[in-house]
């Protein structure tokens, strides 16, 4: 069943004012066939994919082809990089002859992150628009547009109680996931995430890079699930694993680029300040956390409920993220760290310096400490902070202060 996908609206804006788009993403999110549904729909289109041996041949033999006549669909262009300059040579033909008939022409899927290859990304600079498609968000997956993130800013919120339990946050956490995955029982998963875990670091990577310890990747990831938001020591890392930092360093890279795994940044305005400057690390999935551990998600509440706390931070975090990604306003997602231990474990900023602040608790009630680290937060940043909110496992949405909410974790896909 094809899940609408929020990113279309900003998709179907890209194909309209630039030549090509580029949307990229982990294999199996969904681009593919959000391209080709789109092109049914509203953007005739031819499609070749270079995940088929002779496509891809073709095209690394004479990547320099025609110019489409109406919009072309390439899939798994990161596979064929001496395509890159040819486009940029027909997208420079088209608009010399009519700049405003070059828009649409090109729709690029990867499951690569391209920007971390200048050589690939500095030829389409000025010429393609850069979208990222995540696995099935939690707003998708309830069929909802999403208020959490401007309610959020406008600290627009409202107490009374939201039909919220365990059970709920569990089903959620279960569908938000690669789309192929829900409807699918416990052993049809498992199978599936081995399957998909050795495509990526066993044939994939090879495709991408040359990585000499290979086999040395899925130790990698499992660490990094079983770390998953902790902070980022690269040098402890690698050693955890048999690698020197240098090394270790990179294979962690590979893992981001492949868009399994993700960094959030350090908030901080003033170097000087007493502040933790590490990056936090999460899987961009929860279920593939869960699966890479060994654990069944079901189970986590009451076999292991301090995991089941870092699997809740871990999905507000992908979840955050894909909400971000087709929000229509610029917003960065950080976290929050002092010296002496107050945290926070999201802040999201806009441009113009406002931010909020999110914090993340796996109990079914809260307390006043709590909201320690986001007072610190509101704090430093002043008048510029607009709102905080602890989502917890409860069904009350409860102030605890002007700007300062308690609030189911359910309020994140309301």
């Amino acid at each position: 069943m094809f899940t609408e996908r929020h990113l279309t609206p900003k998709l179907l804006s890209a194909l309209n004012s630039s030549p090509v788009v580029f949307i990229s993403g982990a294999r199996q999110a969904g681009k593919s066939t959000l391209a080709q549904t789109l092109a049914a729909k509203d953007f005739p289109a031819d499609y070749v994919t270079f995940d088929s041996p002779t496509a891809m041949a073709a095209a690394v033999s004479n990547p320099d082809f025609s110019a489409p006549r109406r919009l072309l669909i390439i899939d798994e262009v990161q596979l064929v990089p001496g395509i890159f300059r040819a486009l940029k040579k027909r997208i420079d033909d088209l608009r010399l002859a009519d700049s405003a008939s070059s828009y649409g022409r090109y729709l690029l899927t990867g499951s690569a992150n391209i920007m971390a290859l200048p050589k690939l990304a500095d030829a389409l600079v000025g010429r393609m628009a850069l979208l990222r498609l995540y696995p099935l968000s939690a707003l998708e997956v309830h069929g909802r547009e999403g208020v959490f993130l401007a309610n959020l800013f406008n600290n627009q919120f409202t107490a009374h109680t939201l039909a919220s339990d365990v059970e709920a946050t569990l089903a959620t956490i279960h569908d938000a996931t690669f789309p192929e995955l829900p409807g699918k029982d416990a052993a049809q998963r498992e199978l599936w995430f081995d399957s998909y875990i050795t495509t990526l670091l066993q044939r994939d990577v090879r495709q991408i890079a040359e990585v000499e310890k290979i086999t040395l990747l899925p130790s990698l990831l499992r660490l990094m699930a079983s770390r998953a938001g902790q902070l980022v020591n690269d040098s402890e890392i690698a050693r955890s694993i048999g690698l020197n930092a240098v090394t270790g360093k990179r294979y962690r890279t590979l893992l981001e680029f492949m868009y399994l795994t993700t960094d959030i940044p350090p908030w901080f305005r003033n170097i000087e300040k007493r502040l933790v400057k590490a990056p936090k690390a999460y899987l961009l999935d929860s279920n593939l956390l869960c699966h890479t551990l060994g654990y069944r998600l079901q189970e986590l509440p009451l076999q292991n409920p301090s995991l089941f706390g870092h699997v809740l931070e871990n999905f507000v975090a992908s979840e955050l993220i894909k909400q971000l990604s087709f929000s229509d306003t610029r917003t960065s997602l950080f976290h929050f760290r002092t010296s002496d231990g107050k945290e926070v474990d999201f802040v999201l900023e806009r441009p113009n310096g406002q931010l909020a602040g999110v914090e993340v608790k796996a109990a079914g009630q809260v307390q006043g400490s709590d909201f320690k680290g986001l007072r610190e937060l509101q704090q430093q940043a002043g008048d510029d902070f607009r709102c905080g909110v602890v989502l917890y496992q409860g069904s009350e949405i409860v102030p605890f202060s002007e700007k300062l909410w308690a609030m189911p974790l359910a309020m994140l896909w309301h």
